[in-house]
């Protein structure tokens, strides 16, 4: 174990308390801590890269740390009728396959390492971004009349990672 390990589990020890935080409407609480949690995601690998302490537990780790996090949260918001279902559901199943998939390449004996894509972070950043804006107009009680083109992009990136991601799943499997 190391700092930015270390880093990693504070992380996953805070969705808990984000998603009780969110069910009983302290949303700027809530949103403090997802603030805080996106914050550790930068900088638990800024930390191992720039002091080589990278781990093959931290490249386990951080990505399940960050599926954690955004799944609690879409989830939490839909449940809270904040984001629309369909949304959840794109952002949710991209994330199952691609667990599903991980384990499926692990278990047929192939080397997996996480390494995400470009499309992957920019969908990272616009999942991460419908949280944010979507607790920002519960706090402020602000129309959410922008909202619905954010949805659309945050689910065209969803599914084009989601796609590249499999692509890039069935290649490793195909090599023998």
């Amino acid at each position: 174990m190391n700092l930015p390990n270390y880093i990693t589990l504070v992380r996953i020890i805070l969705v808990p308390f984000f998603i009780g935080l969110m069910i009983y409407g302290h949303y700027r609480t809530a949103l403090s801590l997802f603030v805080v949690a996106c914050i550790t995601d930068a900088l638990d690998g800024l930390i191992a890269r720039l002091t080589n302490t990278k781990t093959d537990f931290g490249a386990f780790l951080d990505p399940i740390a960050d599926k954690m996090l955004i799944i609690s949260a879409f989830l939490t918001l839909v449940f809270l009728e904040i984001l629309p279902a369909w949304l959840v559901m794109v952002v949710v199943s991209r994330d199952v396959i691609l667990v599903l998939g991980s384990i499926v390449i692990y278990f047929t004996g192939h080397e997996f390492r996480a390494r995400p894509s470009i499309i992957g972070k920019a969908t990272t950043v616009l999942q991460l971004l419908v949280v944010i804006l979507s607790l920002l107009c519960q706090i402020y009680h602000t129309p959410k009349g922008f909202m619905p083109v954010l949805f659309w992009m945050t689910a065209g990136f969803t599914l084009v990672s989601g796609i590249q991601y499999i692509a890039r799943g069935i290649k490793i499997v195909g090599k023998n």
